[in-house]
């Protein structure tokens, strides 16, 4: 079945699925195949549960007409997005980079949609499953659709772009993040690349971070291209949308031409994420009055940049992810914050490759070097590097056992890692 036919059907039926176990009535569900699965066969079962059609790629399964047979599913998933796309007549921004997608993602909806009737990816729908996900949940009366664009191996970003065919974006930044998928910095830095290729091939608009030197340097065929700066009084630069901070810890505040704007944020790096936001609100006409609500009314969830008050314990819980990038801005900020009894617990940096062993030995280097001496390490990468301290711990497992016996009290704790580690399982100790 062509993707003009199966979209006749998903007007009639605009709700997919792909997960028999949290399957909704009268969806359309897409039998997907992983490595350990191959959901072609919980066809019958998605049926008995309420869904109207599935669309599967083994004649096996085949059990009537309610069973649409394609060629492969995922890509008929995706031309489906695509189709869905071309029907939206409004601006489409794309996402990526290394570090602080989500948090400038999330700023940027908030600032928007204070003026304008927003939708934006919704969690980590962002990779080449999660992506055309999200773009078949946009509804005829959205104005602006901010996505988010998650990429592990080089030509991912493209084939993302090519699906959702964004009007705008902006890269937030090039890091040291799935070097094992990209191959090096180099890998990255082309990866990244591939949203500004399509955006100089489409006539689409970026939004640049002037104090980032290559991005500006990787951006300039865009036809147009719109900067934006985060400055401080000893950092500053000439950008078409700028503001300076005059705080950065514990939170940033700054002047939005004559408005005052406090963040609960903290960090130059947050302050880059914040900036991306106030360019896109001023570039789509937004108040000053809008934008600050929109700054202001932002509260970090989901383990990023989240602030917890667990009894006599304050929480700086950044552990949704991590990798050599993020663990030094956010260390450096950390640092800085002005109050005494730091505690910070680390996890592995997972998808490092090659160079895993000697990221891991240079983070922990690196927090000796910030005077961070009250620092826990927790996972078999760090583990490597344990030394006489007794600060490393095998898993969370381990962790867990070892502030149950030994808890903290009145400090001010620091917890990030890669998502596989789940420190947030130790929020029970504190």
């Amino acid at each position: 079945m062509n993707p003009e036919s199966l979209y006749e059907i998903f007007k009639k039926y605009p709700k997919i699925s792909t997960d028999t176990r949290k399957i909704t009535n009268d969806s359309i569900f897409f039998a997907l195949k992983g490595p350990n699965f191959d959901a072609n066969a919980f066809a019958k079962e998605a049926l008995e549960k309420g869904a109207a059609y599935c669309v599967i790629d083994n004649p096996e399964f085949k059990l009537n007409d309610l069973c649409i047979l394609v060629e492969d599913t995922l890509s008929s998933l995706q031309q489906l997005a695509s189709h869905h796309r071309d029907t939206l007549n409004i601006p489409i921004i794309a996402i990526v980079g290394s570090n602080g997608k989500t948090t400038t993602k999330e700023l940027v909806t908030s600032v928007l949609k204070t003026g304008k009737n927003v939708w934006a990816t919704p969690g980590n729908f962002n990779n080449h499953i999660g992506l055309p996900l999200s773009l078949l949940m946009i509804q005829s009366d959205c104005e602006i659709a901010i996505i988010e664009m998650g990429a592990n191996h080089i030509g991912e970003n493209a084939e993302l772009c090519a699906i959702a065919k964004p009007t705008h974006g902006i890269v937030t930044n090039n890091g040291k993040d799935h070097l094992e998928g990209f191959g090096s910095m180099e890998g990255v830095i082309q990866s990244n690349g591939e949203l500004y290729s399509h955006l100089e091939l489409h006539k689409g608009v970026a939004f640049v971070n002037a104090h980032d030197e290559k991005l500006m340097s990787m951006s300039q065929h865009v036809a147009v291209r719109i900067t934006y700066a985060a400055n401080t009084p000893d950092r500053n630069i000439t950008a078409d949308y700028a503001c300076t901070a005059m705080m950065l810890q514990p939170g940033i505040v700054f002047n939005l031409d004559h408005t005052t704007i406090v963040s609960t944020l903290s960090g130059d790096y947050n302050f880059d994420n914040i900036m991306a936001a106030i360019a896109m609100g001023k570039y789509f006409d937004l108040s000053n009055a809008q934008i600050k609500q929109g700054i202001q009314s932002y509260v970090p969830s989901n383990n990023r940049s989240q602030i917890i008050q667990q009894n006599d314990n304050v929480i700086y819980m950044d552990a949704y992810n991590a990798n050599p990038s993020s663990m030094e801005v956010s260390l450096k900020n950390f640092s800085q914050m002005p109050f005494e009894d730091k505690f910070v617990i680390l996890g592995d940096m997972n998808e490092l490759g090659k160079f895993s062993f000697d990221e891991h030995a240079a983070l922990i280097k690196y927090c000796r070097s910030l005077g961070l001496e009250n620092t826990y390490f927790v996972g078999p990468e760090l583990m490597k590097h344990a030394d006489a301290s007794n600060h490393f711990f095998p898993n969370t497992q381990a962790a867990f056992s070892f502030f149950k016996a030994h808890p903290l009290h009145y400090k001010n704790i620091f917890l990030k890692g890669s998502r596989s580690i789940k420190l947030e399982t130790l929020l029970d100790c504190f």
